[in-house]
């Protein structure tokens, strides 16, 4: 497992040109933190959708992502959404939060995996993030 620090995902991304965002949208509950933290750089509202598909053991628990957590004054009329989440592997959350924001300008982040821009896209294994214990 790769140790990160927040000063090693602060440095990344301070190096990072990111797009344009005026909305950042976390996906809940794993890219909360990563959400803030690009939220506060892009100096962009923030807002979270909390979807369940993988149990505390990264195994998937629904044949789908669940929707369980939609913000109601989620206004995304002629936002810049920048999406992110902690991880990207199959690809099936970021999926499935696009589908809610489809129709409007949404660029992916995570910090590993599959994403319009990936922080660490180097790192290949299982990371310890320093917000988890």
């Amino acid at each position: 497992m790769v140790p990160l620090t927040f000063r090693q995902i602060a440095e990344r991304l301070s190096g990072m040109p990111l797009p344009a965002a005026d909305l950042v949208i976390g996906i809940g509950t794993g890219g909360i933190v990563p959400a803030a933290l690009v939220a506060f750089h892009l100096n962009a509202d923030l807002r979270v959708i909390t979807l369940n598909y993988r149990d505390e053991h990264n195994q998937p628990r629904h044949e789908e992502p669940v929707v369980t957590g939609m913000p109601s004054d989620l206004d995304l009329e002629g936002r810049k959404i920048l999406l992110v989440d902690d991880v990207s592997v199959s690809g099936k959350t970021l999926g499935t939060a696009l589908e809610l924001l489809k129709g409007h300008e949404v660029k992916t982040l995570t910090m590993k995996g599959n994403a319009d821009y990936v922080l660490f896209p180097e790192i290949k294994e299982c990371v310890q993030w320093p917000w988890k214990p």
